[in-house]
């Protein structure tokens, strides 16, 4: 064997090792932002689950609200239908993730809104029940919001990678040619300090 062909076999095994590493480096990085949406995905779904409750709860004292009432319920289940949109490309669609973003930044000022209608009815506020759903409600956002971080953590690195050459070469004969999308609400503020629905 020439040392020619020798030299060019040797920079073949490195090319493809090299290619191998790159592969499966995007491939664990894909696997951690989808692991953090799937976070993301269950703290969402146990505040949806939460939701239904406060306004079975608060139905009884605020008869003459059935409009608030009607809009926090509609615009959780445009959010949970939203939620489930992405969460079937994996939290990879980013029509699904603007779609997301938009219904959270609906739900977010519903919910704000139950609660300045809230604040007019003190024996609501006293309800033991209606306190405990609070409660949760304020455990739930502040997950919510740490499990958002985590995964715009994750897509951060995944799309640093991605971009950094020779990485971009390559990922896009692998199926890693877009930037993943970062999960920003519309109203972020208000997302991070989590609806106001303490009645203390």
């Amino acid at each position: 064997m020439s040392t020619g062909m020798i030299v060019t076999l040797a920079v073949l095994v490195v090319a493809i090792g090299g290619t191998i590493m790159i592969y499966n480096r995007l491939v664990a990085l894909k696997n951690r932002f989808q692991n953090g949406f799937s976070q993301i995905e269950v703290q969402l779904k146990r505040r949806y689950d939460l939701i239904p409750n406060l306004i079975e709860v608060a139905k009884g004292y605020l008869s003459h609200e059935r409009e608030t009432l009607e809009a926090v319920i509609k615009a959780r289940n445009s959010a949970a239908s939203a939620l489930d949109a992405l969460a079937k490309s994996g939290g990879a669609d980013a029509g699904a993730m603007a779609q997301l973003q938009g219904s959270e930044g609906a739900l977010a000022g519903a919910l704000g809104r139950f609660n300045v209608v809230m604040e007019q009815y003190p024996d609501l506020k006293a309800d033991q029940t209606m306190a405990n759903l609070s409660e949760e409600m304020t455990s739930t956002e502040n997950r919510i919001s740490f499990a958002r971080q985590a995964y715009n953590d994750a897509i951060m690195a995944y799309n640093s990678y991605r971009q950094s050459f020779p990485q971009v070469v390559i990922a896009g004969m692998f199926g890693h040619g877009a930037d993943a999308q970062l999960l920003t609400f519309d109203d972020a503020a208000e997302i991070r300090e989590a609806p106001k629905v303490s009645f203390n």
